[in-house]
Protein backbone atom coordinates (compact mmCIF):
# COMPACT_ATOMS: atom_id res chain seq x y z
CA UNK A 1 0.00 0.00 0.00
CA UNK A 2 1.21 3.43 -0.88
CA UNK A 3 1.13 5.95 1.76
CA UNK A 4 -1.02 9.06 1.33
CA UNK A 5 0.74 12.04 1.22
CA UNK A 6 0.52 14.41 3.85
CA UNK A 7 1.57 18.30 2.29
CA UNK A 8 0.07 19.56 -1.22
CA UNK A 9 1.15 23.14 -2.79
CA UNK A 10 -0.42 25.10 -5.86
CA UNK A 11 1.82 26.17 -8.31
CA UNK A 12 2.12 27.24 -12.21
CA UNK A 13 3.63 28.44 -15.10
CA UNK A 14 4.04 29.32 -18.64
CA UNK A 15 6.40 28.84 -21.63
CA UNK A 16 6.78 29.60 -24.59
CA UNK A 17 9.32 27.69 -27.30
CA UNK A 18 9.29 26.93 -31.37
CA UNK A 19 8.61 23.32 -30.12
CA UNK A 20 5.70 22.51 -27.85
CA UNK A 21 7.49 19.60 -25.81
CA UNK A 22 10.07 22.58 -24.73
CA UNK A 23 7.12 25.28 -24.25
CA UNK A 24 5.88 22.80 -21.62
CA UNK A 25 9.85 22.41 -20.01
CA UNK A 26 9.72 26.01 -19.87
CA UNK A 27 5.89 26.30 -18.26
CA UNK A 28 7.53 23.63 -15.70
CA UNK A 29 10.36 25.78 -15.28
CA UNK A 30 8.01 28.59 -14.11
CA UNK A 31 6.40 26.53 -11.87
CA UNK A 32 9.38 25.21 -10.44
CA UNK A 33 8.81 21.51 -10.86
CA UNK A 34 10.77 20.50 -14.00
CA UNK A 35 13.21 18.36 -12.23
CA UNK A 36 10.50 16.29 -10.99
CA UNK A 37 9.52 12.78 -12.62
CA UNK A 38 5.76 13.70 -12.62
CA UNK A 39 2.92 11.15 -12.19
CA UNK A 40 -0.54 12.45 -12.76
CA UNK A 41 -3.24 11.27 -10.36
CA UNK A 42 -6.83 12.16 -10.27
CA UNK A 43 -8.65 14.98 -7.91
CA UNK A 44 -8.88 13.81 -4.50
CA UNK A 45 -7.00 15.76 -1.94
CA UNK A 46 -6.46 12.96 1.10
CA UNK A 47 -7.84 13.79 3.98
CA UNK A 48 -5.18 15.90 6.71
CA UNK A 49 -3.11 17.07 3.71
CA UNK A 50 -1.85 20.18 4.72
CA UNK A 51 -1.71 22.98 2.05
CA UNK A 52 1.79 24.72 1.92
CA UNK A 53 3.17 27.50 0.33
CA UNK A 54 4.60 27.29 -2.94
CA UNK A 55 8.14 28.43 -2.02
CA UNK A 56 7.84 26.04 0.86
CA UNK A 57 6.86 23.09 -1.19
CA UNK A 58 9.64 23.67 -3.46
CA UNK A 59 11.83 23.66 -1.33
CA UNK A 60 10.97 19.97 -0.38
CA UNK A 61 11.65 18.89 -3.59
CA UNK A 62 15.24 16.88 -5.02
CA UNK A 63 15.64 16.59 -8.49
CA UNK A 64 14.71 13.50 -9.88
CA UNK A 65 12.19 12.45 -7.56
CA UNK A 66 8.88 10.29 -8.21
CA UNK A 67 6.14 13.66 -7.88
CA UNK A 68 2.69 13.06 -7.77
CA UNK A 69 0.48 15.43 -8.98
CA UNK A 70 -2.94 16.96 -10.62
CA UNK A 71 -2.12 18.57 -13.71
CA UNK A 72 -3.54 20.84 -15.91
CA UNK A 73 -2.49 21.88 -18.99
CA UNK A 74 -3.25 23.79 -22.28
CA UNK A 75 -0.90 24.79 -25.76
CA UNK A 76 -1.39 26.41 -28.62
CA UNK A 77 0.60 27.88 -31.78
CA UNK A 78 -2.25 29.55 -33.16
CA UNK A 79 -1.58 33.19 -33.07
CA UNK A 80 -3.90 35.17 -30.77
CA UNK A 81 -5.13 32.41 -29.17
CA UNK A 82 -5.61 32.43 -25.23
CA UNK A 83 -5.39 29.32 -23.59
CA UNK A 84 -5.61 28.73 -19.93
CA UNK A 85 -4.74 25.57 -16.83
CA UNK A 86 -6.78 26.02 -13.82
CA UNK A 87 -6.99 23.91 -10.75
CA UNK A 88 -9.83 24.36 -8.06
CA UNK A 89 -9.35 22.75 -5.02
CA UNK A 90 -11.90 22.62 -1.81
CA UNK A 91 -11.16 21.34 2.04
CA UNK A 92 -13.43 20.06 4.47
CA UNK A 93 -13.61 21.05 7.92
CA UNK A 94 -13.08 17.67 9.06
CA UNK A 95 -9.54 17.16 8.83
CA UNK A 96 -10.83 13.06 8.84
CA UNK A 97 -12.91 13.89 5.49
CA UNK A 98 -10.85 13.79 1.96
CA UNK A 99 -11.83 16.70 -0.16
CA UNK A 100 -11.60 17.46 -4.12
CA UNK A 101 -9.13 19.16 -6.88
CA UNK A 102 -11.10 20.09 -10.21
CA UNK A 103 -8.63 20.55 -13.03
CA UNK A 104 -9.60 22.62 -16.07
CA UNK A 105 -7.83 23.54 -19.34
CA UNK A 106 -8.59 25.45 -22.58
CA UNK A 107 -9.11 28.37 -24.87
CA UNK A 108 -10.49 31.78 -24.57
CA UNK A 109 -11.62 31.93 -21.06
CA UNK A 110 -10.06 34.61 -19.03
CA UNK A 111 -7.65 33.51 -15.54
CA UNK A 112 -10.21 34.67 -13.40
CA UNK A 113 -13.00 33.20 -15.13
CA UNK A 114 -11.14 30.05 -15.13
CA UNK A 115 -10.39 30.11 -11.57
CA UNK A 116 -14.02 31.00 -10.28
CA UNK A 117 -15.12 27.84 -12.38
CA UNK A 118 -12.88 25.57 -11.17
CA UNK A 119 -13.20 26.69 -7.73
CA UNK A 120 -16.36 26.10 -7.99
CA UNK A 121 -15.93 23.29 -9.28
CA UNK A 122 -14.12 20.81 -6.63
CA UNK A 123 -16.34 22.89 -4.01
CA UNK A 124 -19.37 21.39 -5.73
CA UNK A 125 -17.81 18.26 -5.99
CA UNK A 126 -17.13 18.34 -2.08
CA UNK A 127 -20.69 19.73 -1.31
CA UNK A 128 -22.30 16.97 -2.65
CA UNK A 129 -20.02 14.57 -0.89
CA UNK A 130 -21.25 16.24 2.33
CA UNK A 131 -24.87 16.23 1.41
CA UNK A 132 -25.37 20.04 1.00
CA UNK A 133 -28.64 20.91 0.04
CA UNK A 134 -27.63 23.83 -2.89
CA UNK A 135 -29.27 24.63 -6.18
CA UNK A 136 -26.36 23.70 -8.51
CA UNK A 137 -27.90 26.28 -10.88
CA UNK A 138 -27.48 29.11 -8.77
CA UNK A 139 -24.46 31.16 -8.85
CA UNK A 140 -21.41 30.49 -7.69
CA UNK A 141 -21.42 33.62 -5.43
CA UNK A 142 -24.72 32.39 -3.97
CA UNK A 143 -23.33 28.39 -3.42
CA UNK A 144 -20.06 29.85 -2.31
CA UNK A 145 -21.75 31.52 0.79
CA UNK A 146 -24.19 28.28 1.34
CA UNK A 147 -20.69 26.52 1.40
CA UNK A 148 -19.01 29.33 3.87
CA UNK A 149 -22.17 28.67 5.97
CA UNK A 150 -22.49 25.44 6.52
CA UNK A 151 -19.23 24.75 8.73
CA UNK A 152 -18.20 21.64 6.75
CA UNK A 153 -16.18 23.30 4.04
CA UNK A 154 -13.08 25.21 5.51
CA UNK A 155 -12.65 27.30 2.44
CA UNK A 156 -11.80 27.13 -1.35
CA UNK A 157 -9.09 28.62 -3.91
CA UNK A 158 -7.81 28.55 -7.62
CA UNK A 159 -4.37 29.02 -9.04
CA UNK A 160 -5.03 29.74 -12.99
CA UNK A 161 -1.83 29.86 -15.41
CA UNK A 162 -3.51 31.87 -18.72
CA UNK A 163 -1.71 33.54 -21.91
CA UNK A 164 -1.95 34.33 -24.94
CA UNK A 165 -0.34 33.14 -28.48
CA UNK A 166 2.44 35.86 -30.16
CA UNK A 167 2.78 36.57 -33.17
CA UNK A 168 5.43 34.22 -34.29
CA UNK A 169 3.02 31.18 -33.71
CA UNK A 170 5.55 30.07 -31.21
CA UNK A 171 4.36 27.41 -28.73
CA UNK A 172 2.46 28.58 -25.87
CA UNK A 173 1.96 26.29 -22.96
CA UNK A 174 -0.12 26.47 -19.35
CA UNK A 175 -0.26 24.59 -16.50
CA UNK A 176 -1.64 24.59 -12.97
CA UNK A 177 -0.52 22.05 -10.22
CA UNK A 178 -1.44 20.55 -7.34
CA UNK A 179 1.94 18.77 -6.35
CA UNK A 180 1.81 16.40 -3.55
CA UNK A 181 4.48 15.51 -0.92
CA UNK A 182 4.89 12.68 1.81
CA UNK A 183 6.39 13.62 5.26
Amino acid sequence: MFPSPTRVFLTKGVGVHRHALTAFEFALRDADIEQQNLVYVSSILPPRCELIARDSGVELLRPGDITFCVLARSETNEFGRHVYASLGLARPADPDMYGYISEQHGYGMTAEAAGEQTEDLAATMLASTLGLDFDPDAAWNERKQIYEHSNLIIDSESITAAAECGPDNRWTCAIAAAVFLFS
